[in-house]
């Protein structure tokens, strides 16, 4: 109990005070009851009353509207996170890229994260990140957990207009999943943890490696399949009856064809031969019958001087000279 009206401080809900004053107990009810002479506001109480004046003034001013929240892009190849070189966080996000998507390109712009030049220094680097080329892809802003004194850089108005300024899409990751930030509420899209905001970002590139996966399973049990199912139809093929059958089929017909290559060449020989024959029987009559031959027979062949043949006696004149050709020669005469 306090009598407030004694006292000038103004209690509001969702601050931490110290009083002082007197103690009570009921010990069948197991209660303790404080009857309070002072009061005194702990900085928290002062911060939480900023973190509401900020918050409403901020919503007010649409930075919360989802009109403006960016779409987190399903395949990011360039990841930017800027958080503390040395914290828990960077560790935990490094090692879930790593281990869910090796192949992207991760960008670490180190910044404090805690103190008063921390919110100077977050809202430098999501500058930054706008300004690299080429541009990353989306942005993890983030720490680990803390008490709200810890974690009050991401509740500054620079952080949280810096984040509405950017152009690529933020995902605020700080703290636990209890701790909520301005920043939170202006990023994008909010991830409970750093670690859940790596698998968040990588998701749908892990789903994509697995279902790819999944296709080349089916393509290798594919193509094994059909190599089996083929080599059973050559093996049944060539072991059954009818391709023995053909094969002797094959066979008889090959032998077929070489007894009538044999007897082709033998009727071309004998062809031949025979037209030899002839040639030498008709070249022997064409001789018989020849003007030599006769000749031989004691016939002679009598021409005039132009070398016209005299096959008359009024084919020539008394007085012409004339040729006569007998088997071994010419005789020249004149006619009278």
């Amino acid at each position: 109990k306090w009598d407030a009206r004694k006292y000038a401080l103004h209690l509001q809900e969702g601050m931490q005070v110290r009083v002082g004053g007197d103690l009570s107990c009921y010990a069948k009810q197991g209660r303790y009851q404080i009857v309070a002479k002072t009061a005194e506001a702990l900085t928290k109480g002062n911060l939480f009353l900023e973190f509401e004046k900020l918050k409403k003034k901020l919503e007010a001013e649409g930075l919360f509207d989802p009109a403006h929240k960016k779409e987190i892009p399903a395949y990011p190849q360039r990841i930017a996170v800027i958080t503390s070189p040395t914290g828990a966080a960077v560790r935990d996000i490094l090692s879930v890229l790593k281990r869910r998507s090796p192949h992207l390109e991760v960008l670490v712009i180190p910044t404090l994260v805690q103190g008063d030049e921390a919110a100077p220094q977050i809202a430098q680097a999501l500058a930054d990140a706008n300004a690299f080329t080429p541009n990353p892809d989306v942005i993890l802003l983030g720490r680990g957990g803390g008490s709200m004194e810890d974690l009050w850089a991401f509740n500054e108005e620079i952080v949280a207009r810096a984040i509405f300024k950017s152009k690529i899409p933020v995902i605020s990751c700080v703290g636990h999943e209890v701790d909520f930030t301005i920043a939170d509420f202006v990023a994008d899209l909010r991830a409970p943890t750093p670690s859940a905001a790596a698998e968040l970002v990588v998701q749908n590139s892990q789903h994509t490696q697995e279902y790819v996966a999944q296709l080349q399973k089916r393509l290798l049990q594919s193509v094994s399949l059909f190599y089996e199912r083929a080599k059973r139809r050559y093996d049944l093929a060539v072991n059954s009856p009818v391709f023995k059958r053909t094969e002797t089929l094959f066979a008889a017909k090959e032998q077929e064809l070489d007894d009538l290559t044999l007897r082709l060449e033998n009727g071309i020989r004998e062809k031949f031969k025979n037209f030899e024959t002839r040639l030498e029987l008709s070249a022997q009559k064409l001789a018989a019958l020849g003007p030599q031959a006769v000749l031989k027979r004691g016939y002679s062949i009598t021409r005039k001087a132009d070398g016209t043949v005299i096959s008359r006696v009024g084919d020539t004149a008394p007085g012409e000279t004339v040729y006569v050709q007998v088997q071994d020669g010419m005789i020249y005469t004149q006619v009278k």
